[in-house]
């Protein structure tokens, strides 16, 4: 599937991590009420941009409190 859109690799990193901003903020409305062709577009950009991320940053931060150790502690 080709997707519309700058290629991610092309991107800078503030306009990467705000192109992913705007994806995940429009997510829920593209899911509920979008085409299903909206909603394939918008899963195949997703993983685009969410893939570059992940290749830019390797070793991003990531919190305790999202691991499944930090979830037991909240329990």
């Amino acid at each position: 599937m080709t997707t519309m859109g700058i290629d991610p690799a092309q991107l800078s990193d503030d306009d990467l991590i705000r192109e992913l901003r705007q994806l995940h903020t429009t997510r829920s409305d593209t899911f509920f009420h979008g085409s299903d062709d909206a909603l394939s577009h918008h899963t195949s950009r997703t993983n685009e941009l969410e893939s570059e991320y992940l290749r830019r940053y390797p070793d991003r931060e990531v919190d305790p409190e999202r691991l499944r150790e930090g979830a037991r502690q909240r329990s």
